[in-house]
């Protein structure tokens, strides 16, 4: 069974945020990267 969720555009840009972001630790830019990585790509 395949897992059908995904992340949503606002989680999505504050995750993007996270990422982009020195103050964060690695495991919080970590569960950012996952989260993005769940994330629908525009074809």
């Amino acid at each position: 069974m395949a897992n059908t969720k995904q992340t949503s555009k606002s989680v999505a840009s504050k995750a993007s945020k996270i990422l982009s972001d020195n103050r964060y630790s690695s495991n919080s830019k970590s569960v950012a990267a996952s989260a993005l990585s769940q994330t629908k790509t525009k074809k």
